[in-house]
């Protein structure tokens, strides 16, 4: 199995909280879907296994035509070999998903919607400087469920200002439109955004993790009554409704990413796109590959290893580290996991090591407290 990423670098505006790499100028919008034409041409030896998922991320995917998506699609679908029925996803904002648009996607191979909802409330959509308002938000989940059954949408929790009482609202009006997956996040502040800016300059509230935490508690509590399977750290999903793409990336599939700042992994190794528009438009234009790659160590997949199973409902594999990475790598991870184990906030339970509710928020500290750190690869 592997996937392939396609990255969509243009925005209507700048969220405060953002920082992955776009832009709001759509002038080399044409040259840049070239581009990245080119670049699956150039890049189709890199997959060796069956495609299954296809991802438009981004950016904003929802702001290209239709058939500049299937432009990118029918040049996928040449280069690679594809399964019967794969997973494909459009990322999609609330202001672009009108009844026309949602329409002609459903006409097209895309058969699954990632919606960019946030926040039902105006004051936080607001603060993060959406481009949508709250009826846009909730109109389109509407329209898009007479078209589209495999819906997912996108909510932040631990947002300035945001009351437990609004965050559950928010859980709760997602399980009143019957989202079979959610995907929550708690705000980061991360360097050089607006967010941090703002923050530091008293203009907004600093981002509290005890009130993330609560509002995490929140979550994990409605969805779990509400028949919702939390598989993997910030993904909630309805029996049969995981999505396929990110249950790959935490198993450690093979996956390509294509445009200006995509990454890539093939099991052994990681690339990653230059993050400018013009560079990689110049370069792949030449036929050269705007990219940089880095072979992993036995200690960074090891590391690795236990970053994204750790983040999952099945935890890790004792098994599983001992055979990919020798009985050292599992004598060292299980010395590292007694102390969460005896504090209950990890469960070590059928050869498996699983992250308890009581350690759920605190997953990734405790991934860190198991990276091998001193010992080479």
């Amino acid at each position: 199995m592997a996937g392939i990423y396609i990255h969509i670098p243009f925005c209507k505006q700048a969220c405060h909280y953002c920082d992955f790499h776009f832009s709001t100028s759509l002038k080399k919008k044409d040259e840049l879907i070239a581009a990245l034409v080119k670049e699956i041409q150039l890049r189709k030896e890199e997959l060796t296994g069956t495609v299954e998922t296809i991802y438009f991320g981004g950016g904003t995917p929802s702001l290209l035509k239709n058939s500049e998506l299937q432009l990118l699609l029918d040049e996928v679908y040449a280069n690679f070999e594809v399964s019967e029925n794969p997973e494909i996803t459009l990322e999609a904002n609330p202001d672009d998903l009108t009844e026309k648009l949602i329409y002609q996607l459903a006409l097209s191979p895309i058969n699954r919607l990632s919606i960019g909802v946030q926040s039902f409330f105006e004051e936080d959509l607001k603060l993060m400087n959406r481009a949508h308002n709250a009826e846009e938000a909730e109109k389109c989940i509407q329209l898009a469920k007479e078209h589209f059954s495999n819906i997912s949408i996108d909510l932040i929790y631990g947002i300035p200002e945001m009351t437990h009482e609004r965050w559950l609202a928010n859980v709760e009006k997602a399980l009143a439109l019957n989202i079979p997956h959610l995907s929550c996040y708690a705000l980061t502040v991360e360097p050089k955004t607006a967010l941090e800016n703002f923050i530091k300059k008293g203009i907004v509230p600093p981002v509290e993790d005890d009130v993330a935490q609560e509002h995490h508690r929140l979550l994990v509590e409605k969805t779990e009554a509400a028949g919702y399977e939390n598989y993997e750290f910030s993904n909630f999903s309805k029996s049969d409704w995981h999505s396929k793409n990110n249950t790959a990336y935490w198993q450690g599939k093979p996956y390509l990413g294509i445009g200006p700042s995509a990454h890539s992994y093939d099991g052994g190794r990681r690339s990653w796109n230059v993050a400018n528009n013009s560079v990689y438009i110049k370069k792949i234009e030449t036929g050269e590959l705007p990219l940089e790659r880095e072979t992993l160590s036995t200690k960074d997949k090891y590391n690795e290893y236990v970053m994204t199973r750790l983040r999952t409902a099945n935890g890790i594999s004792i098994q599983e580290v001992s055979k990919a990475f020798g009985v050292p790598y599992k004598d060292y991870l299980l010395q590292q996991a007694a102390q969460h184990v005896a504090s209950e906030l990890l469960e070590h339970k059928n050869e498996r090591l699983i992250v308890t509710k009581k350690g759920k928020f605190l997953t990734d500290g405790i991934s860190s407290d198991l990276f091998l750190v001193e010992l080479q690869g």
